[in-house]
């Protein structure tokens, strides 16, 4: 009796710590977004070299995830936990010391490593510690953290830069959440780990590591305003042949190591399990359905023409529907399975997309549109694509497979949004010509970062009638630019949907 009341305690410890943990690691990469220009400005960098404060962390994430995933599932979720978030804390300390940018960048990394394969573990310990029917639950508390705080890190940003001045105080903030973790992770959780005793597969994480960086940078590079020409180019063209390449020879490489009895970085047999490769698919959307968050405060400033220093806060609604979506995900998971909640959050998040290009045209309107977008999202991040992912692998095969899946994940987060910068820029670029025509004032610009800079040349117009007809022509041409952003993001709901259909079907 008191053995499983003290199981029972390490469990419920266990989500709680996690649950902060996943929140802590997910807000740091949208917290610093509203640092960039600070940062720069600090460091004497350009724009271009100051976004890599957050490539880096990215790239960071996407290398660690799985072969964290792979080390916890061998030598212990807790253990690892620990490393994580020791690691995320020294990571954190020392980009707020840092003297210099370079210095920031590898703390960056450093901290990237530590926070990327906190969501994993995780999942894997819940997936290896609780009874299936309350797997759903627990996962879509992860995954409604994990929502929420792409969202709310932004909005928590600019609170503490307003607050405090520093760009610094956004990390040092993570350092008694760190302590708090450690030692209570420490005391209150027990130890799980899949009984394994094969050595790590280094070279297979050599591989999956250069091809990972190789398109990431491929993808990074790509010029929106012009796809085929940038994807031919020397700075894109050759990273993706890299990244492609490393790719097949992994896949052929980790088959080899499998078929030796060993343990590959990623099995090939689950590689082989359609189950598993159509999750992945909607592993990838989701990836997208993020991507979409990036855009909405230019969407709520320049279609809605809301103040920019309150764009930010209309993301509010999306976040909280986010994470009652991912709660709701978990117990439609646990009563009705994965495959019919997809279905579900295909429809829900197809209906709140769609609804942006044909129906908003103010808060209210808004409002019911991010709502129902959050939570068709919320459904995606929590437990559905974790629970299809768990039973795809077998058992010790946990923290791997969802490694792959967070993996997937962030490739969608570095391929969709160059897709939604190409659509919005198109309409920029419409819009360039459009005014040449009706004004004979210098319009240059090339993006939405400019649209303050555009606001400031209309104002310039004496005639005010004249200056009224520019306005309203700019607000339909931009608004054209993002319609065809939430368009997309409907189109993979529908796929979401179809997938989720045809799973259920070959049950």
């Amino acid at each position: 009796m008191q053995k499983e009341m003290e199981k029972k305690s390490s469990q419920t410890w266990a989500i709680i710590l996690f649950t902060i943990a996943v929140f802590m690691s997910g807000l740091d990469n949208g917290i610093i977004s509203t640092a960039l220009t600070t940062i720069g400005d600090s460091f004497h960098v350009s724009p271009s070299w100051g976004t890599w404060s957050v490539t880096i962390y990215t790239f960071g994430i996407a290398i660690s995830v799985p072969i964290i995933g792979k080390l916890s599932d061998r030598y212990g979720r807790k253990k690892l936990f620990l490393v994580e978030i020791t690691l995320f804390g020294i990571g954190s300390l020392l980009v707020a010391l840092s003297p210099n940018f370079t210095f920031l960048l590898v703390s960056r990394f450093i901290q990237a490593i530590g926070g990327g394969g906190i969501f994993v573990i995780g999942s894997s310990h819940i997936l290896a510690t609780l009874p299936k029917e309350k797997q759903g639950k627990a996962l879509g508390v992860f995954g409604g953290m994990h929502g929420l705080s792409a969202v709310i890190g932004p909005n928590l940003g600019a609170f503490i830069l307003q607050l405090t001045g520093q760009w610094q105080w956004m990390f040092l903030i993570n350092i008694p959440i760190v302590i708090f973790l450690i030692v209570f992770g420490f005391t209150k959780i027990h130890e799980t780990k899949a009984p394994q005793t094969e050595s790590l597969d280094m070279l297979g994480s050599i591989i999956l590591s250069m091809g990972i960086l190789a398109l990431m940078y491929g993808l990074t590079n790509l010029d929106s305003t012009s796809w085929i020409s940038s994807l031919l180019s020397e700075n894109v063209f050759p990273y993706l042949i890299v990244g492609i390449i490393s790719f097949l020879i992994l896949i052929k490489y980790e088959k080899s190591i499998e078929e030796k009895g060993k343990d590959p970085i990623i099995p090939y047999s689950l590689i082989q399990k359609r189950l598993f490769r159509m999750t992945l698919l909607v592993g990838l959307l989701s990836g997208g359905f993020l991507a979409g968050i990036i855009f909405i405060p230019a969407y709520v400033q320049q279609v809605l023409h809301i103040p920019v220093e309150q764009a930010g806060y209309w993301l509010t609604p999306m976040a909280l529907a986010s994470g009652i979506g991912a709660g709701l995900g978990g117990v439609l998971t646990d009563r009705i399975g994965a495959r019919k909640t997809l279905m579900i959050a295909g429809v829900v998040g197809f209906i709140g997309f769609i609804l942006f290009p044909i129906w908003v045209n103010g808060f209210f309107t808004y409002l019911i549109a991010s709502i129902l977008a959050g939570i068709g999202l919320g459904f995606l991040l929590g437990a559905p694509l974790n629970v299809l992912v768990g039973e795809s692998a077998q058992k010790g095969q946990q923290g791997t497979a969802l490694g792959t899946l967070s993996l997937i994940r962030q490739i969608g987060l570095a391929l969709f949004p160059t897709l939604y910068a190409g659509l919005i820029t198109g309409a920029y670029t419409k819009l360039n010509n459009t005014l040449d025509e009706m004004t004979n004032l210098p319009f240059i610009f090339a993006d939405a970062n400019n649209y303050g800079d555009l606001m400031e040349q209309v104002e310039k117009i004496a005639d005010v009638s004249k200056q009224q007809e520019v306005l309203k022509m700019i607000s339909q041409t931009l608004e054209s630019g993002f319609s065809k952003m939430f368009i997309t993001a409907a189109i993979l709901a529908v796929i979401t949907f179809i997938i989720g259909a045809y799973l259920n079907k070959r049950k």
